[in-house]
């Protein structure tokens, strides 16, 4: 099958499909994989895009995987229930728009992007998706960049294709060329990442059988480059949840604002941003000239106790700290490329160098304060033995615990790499509870 023109779009609108060929987002930008009528004339092509990735299952099925604490948790100092992947993606959605729109992007196709970046991953958060990469490693492996690129594709029943051979198959959510390239973080597959230098276990956003589709949204892209639009939601996302996150955290009495002032834990915290939050031989002087910028602002929370107050002026921070890292970023992409619309491939945006490690200092506070903690690292643990367990009842007791989708497509997979890779997209699709009610049905008499 091959990707073909979609329908005409009202040329004086973004995302329309004006058949100029320096339009940004012209006939090509607004292509989709199966053509398909419009049922309502007027909209955007990327209007559509956005409303069929909110009116997804994917979507909302987030609302039950973990972000960074276990949905449904509450901590007894402070009622305050923690942010899932939902939440996350709804946040970064608005933070992306906003920045997109400022820079000359199509708002409705940068937030169709953030909100379909994260649909991929699977329950327990980034511990679940390390236990699929080693369940599915003799198939290919697994990565939720590439599982979201796969969902919106093929898994998600919205749109479907007859073959030429006279075969229905899904093709997901059907989005347009542009949507599908600006949700793709890592346009290379496994090991394709020249950045690396070897193969394995890195990021990447395209599983082999899916190379394909990912060949028709990459057509006439430079190789290896993410669109301008991707790039906006890449750094949505890492402002979004390095911020929510800590404000999480705050929330939750794990961190005390005065410990930052501790040098033994100023220490700690660079040494978890260096080479997981910041390349490997960052100056850990350049961190902590980072965290006293931001100690140093007025509406910084140097105390939090879950009062009214406390809570107002921590959002405030919150909003501080959003509009301070995006604005960074976009006085830094205008003083390199002027006042114009920027788009697509016209541009690359620029983040200075100090707000990279602001942003990475927050998610490094957040990493030793949260997710190190001791009773996390005991539930990572049950989360993994319950997603392996699962993994194995399902391979050997299949089609039989499958939803009725993945059941059809068990049936009809070719051979056992195919069957493999139906099981493990039957687990990226649980969310936290249905894992473990599902591992509970399928190993009660073990």
């Amino acid at each position: 099958m091959s990707g073909t023109t979609g329908t005409t779009q009202d040329p004086s609108r973004p995302g329309g499909n004006t058949g100029d060929p320096h339009d940004p987002y012209d006939s090509h930008a607004t292509d989709r994989w199966a053509p398909e009528p419009d049922k309502r004339p007027g909209r955007t092509a990327f209007q559509r895009d956005r409303a069929r990735v909110l009116h997804s299952s994917a979507l909302r099925r987030l609302a039950g995987k973990t972000q960074v604490v276990t949905p449904g948790t509450r901590h007894p100092a402070w009622d305050a229930s923690p942010r899932t992947r939902l939440t996350h993606s709804l946040e970064c959605a608005q933070v992306g728009r906003e920045l997109g729109a400022a820079l000359g992007c199509d708002p409705d196709l940068v937030e169709a992007a953030c909100l379909s970046h994260d649909m991929g991953h699977p329950p327990f958060g980034h511990n679940g998706e390390t236990v699929l990469d080693e369940v599915a490693r003799d198939i290919g492996g697994f990565e939720g960049n590439a599982q979201s690129l796969r969902l919106l594709t093929r898994i998600e029943p919205k749109s479907f294709l007859t073959t030429p051979e006279g075969d229905t198959v899904s093709v997901g959510l059907n989005l347009t060329r542009a949507a599908l390239d600006a949700a793709t973080k890592y346009p290379w597959p496994r090991g394709g990442n020249p950045a690396d230098g070897v193969a394995g276990p890195a990021k990447f956003g395209v599983y082999e059988d899916d190379l394909p589709v990912f060949a028709w949204v990459r057509e006439g892209a430079p190789a290896h480059r993410t669109c301008f639009e991707a790039q906006v939601m890449d750094w949505s996302d890492d402002v979004a949840y390095s911020v929510h996150d800590l404000e999480d955290a705050l929330h939750a009495g794990h961190v005390d604002p005065r410990l930052l002032l501790a040098e033994p834990e100023r220490a700690a915290i660079a040494q978890v941003a260096i080479g997981r939050y910041v390349p490997a031989g960052t100056d850990p002087q350049e961190l902590s000239e980072a965290l006293d910028r931001l100690l140093a602002q007025e509406w910084w929370p140097h105390h939090y106790d879950g009062s009214a107050l406390a809570q107002a002026r921590l959002k405030d921070a919150t909003s501080q700290l959003i509009g301070r890292f995006c604005l960074a970023a976009e006085h830094a992409t205008r003083q390199a490329y002027g006042t114009g619309r920027l788009t697509r491939y016209a541009a690359e945006l620029v983040v200075p160098r100090a707000a990279r490690h602001e942003c990475a200092v927050l998610k490094a506070v957040a990493d030793l304060y949260v997710m190190r903690r001791a009773d996390q690292e005991a539930l990572r643990a049950d989360q993994r033995v319950i997603l392996t367990e699962l993994a194995d009842a399902l391979a050997a007791r299949a089609p039989h615990g499958l939803e009725p989708q993945f059941r059809a497509l068990f049936t009809a997979a070719g051979d056992d790499r195919a069957r493999g890779r139906v099981i493990v997209d039957q687990l990226a699709a649980l969310t936290d509870a249905s894992a473990r009610t599902l591992h509970a049905q399928l190993t009660a008499r073990r």
